[in-house]
C-alpha cells in the first residue's frame, strides 16, 4: 500500500535467566507511515495473572531516529502493564473496529501503566550464592503467602485501595523475585489517603480476622491479619511530609511509637507470584531506607523496633488512648 514500516523487536523479558530460551526475541511494536500520517501498532503480550503486557520502545543503533516524531508516541516510552479489556465491535466512519468496552477504565490505566520486570538475572546469581530453602516447610509458607496474597489483592482491587508490595515481601520480589521463605508474613503497603473504612471489614468477610490494630488513621495506622497456619498479612498505612513518606509502628507493652522514613516514591506495576501488582518505581531507594546497603544478604534475625536503618523514635501514646490505639485479637 506504499507505507513504509519500522519493526521493534526486542528480547522475550519472561524469558530472560533461562539459559536455553534467554535472547529469544518478541515483535514489540510496528511503526507505518505513509506521507505525514503513521500507525503505531503496539503488540499487547498475555502474561501470568491474565493482564496484557507491551514492550519498550527502543530503537537499535542501525534504526531511524527521524523515522517519525517519536517523542509523540504515547506508548513505549517505558514498558506497560493492563488490565485484560474486554472487546466491543463499532463503527466508526463507515469502518468496522473493536475498542474497549470500557474505553475510560482503559484511558485511565495509560498514564499509570508503567511496568517494571523482576530482575531475574540477578535472582538466580543470589540463588546460586545463597541456595534457596526447598524444606517442605518453605514450600508450604511459599504456597500458603501465595493464597494470602491473591486473596488480599482481591479484596483491596473490590474496594477500589491502591497497594504495593512492602517491607520483606518487597525484598523478596526484588531480590530473589519470590517470597522469602523464612519471612512468616505478607506485608503490604497502603497511602493513607486512600483509607477505606470498611477495610477490616472486607477481609473478615473473606476468613481474615483481624489480629491488631495500632494507632489511628490520623497518625501511625497499622492492620495486621491472620492468615490460615499463623501466616499473618501486615498493611501499614503511609503518610506524605514535605520530603519524605513514612510509617508507624507502635509496641503493644509499652505504647511506644516508631516512625520509619522513606524517600517520596511513586507506583509501578510488577509481576509476583502470578499477578500484577504494584511495587515502588525508586525500587532500590525504598529497599535501601528499609533494609541498608547490605540488603543483598540474607538476615533471619529481625527486630523491627532497631534492625532498619530508616527507624526512629516518635513519642509514645498516653495511656487514655491506649484503648483506641493497641487493639489486640
Amino acid at each position: 500500500m506504499g507505507f513504509q514500516c519500522l519493526k521493534i523487536e526486542s528480547k522475550d523479558p519472561r524469558l530472560d535467566g533461562i539459559d536455553s530460551l534467554s535472547g529469544t526475541e518478541i515483535p514489540l511494536h510496528y511503526i507505518c507511515r505513509l506521507a505525514n500520517h503513521a500507525i503505531h501498532l503496539v503488540v499487547f503480550h498475555e502474561r501470568s495473572g491474565n493482564y496484557l503486557w507491551h514492550g519498550h520502545l527502543r530503537l537499535k543503533g542501525h534504526m531511524d531516529r527521524k523515522f517519525v516524531p517519536f517523542r509523540k508516541l504515547r506508548f513505549g516510552r517505558y514498558p506497560g502493564a493492563f488490565d485484560r479489556p474486554e472487546l466491543q465491535q463499532i463503527t466508526v466512519d463507515g469502518l468496522e473496529v473493536f475498542i474497549p468496552k470500557d474505553p475510560v477504565h482503559f484511558l485511565e490505566e495509560i498514564p499509570h501503566s508503567r511496568f517494571i520486570e523482576c530482575r531475574y538475572k540477578e535472582a538466580r546469581a543470589f540463588l546460586q550464592q545463597y541456595l534457596d530453602d526447598n524444606t517442605v516447610e518453605a514450600m508450604a509458607f511459599r504456597k500458603n503467602a501465595k493464597e494470602l496474597l491473591q486473596l488480599a489483592a482481591k479484596t483491596l482491587k473490590k474496594l477500589g485501595v491502591r497497594f504495593w508490595l512492602s517491607s520483606g515481601t518487597c525484598l523478596g520480589w526484588y531480590r530473589q523475585c519470590n517470597i522469602i521463605p523464612y519471612s512468616k508474613d505478607v506485608d503490604l503497603g497502603i497511602f493513607i489517603q486512600d483509607y477505606k473504612s470498611d477495610i477490616i471489614s472486607a477481609f473478615q468477610d473473606v476468613g481474615l480476622p483481624l489480629k491488631h490494630k495500632f494507632g489511628k488513621v490520623e497518625d501511625s495506622l497499622e492492620l495486621s491479619f491472620q492468615g490460615k497456619d499463623d501466616i499473618k498479612l501486615d498493611i501499614f498505612f503511609f503518610y506524605e511530609e514535605t520530603d519524605h513518606m513514612w510509617n508507624g509502628g507502635t509496641q503493644a507493652k509499652t505504647g511506644k511509637k516508631f516512625k520509619y522514613l522513606f524517600p517520596k516514591f511513586t507506583l509501578c506495576w510488577t509481576e509476583f507470584v502470578d499477578m500484577k501488582i504494584h511495587v515502588p518505581c525508586e525500587t532500590i531507594e525504598y529497599i535501601e531506607a528499609n533494609y541498608g546497603k547490605t540488603w543483598k544478604i540474607p538476615v533471619k534475625t529481625w527486630d523491627w523496633k532497631r534492625s532498619p536503618p530508616n527507624v526512629q523514635p516518635n513519642g509514645i501514646w498516653p495511656i487514655s488512648e491506649w484503648d483506641e490505639v493497641i487493639q489486640l485479637y
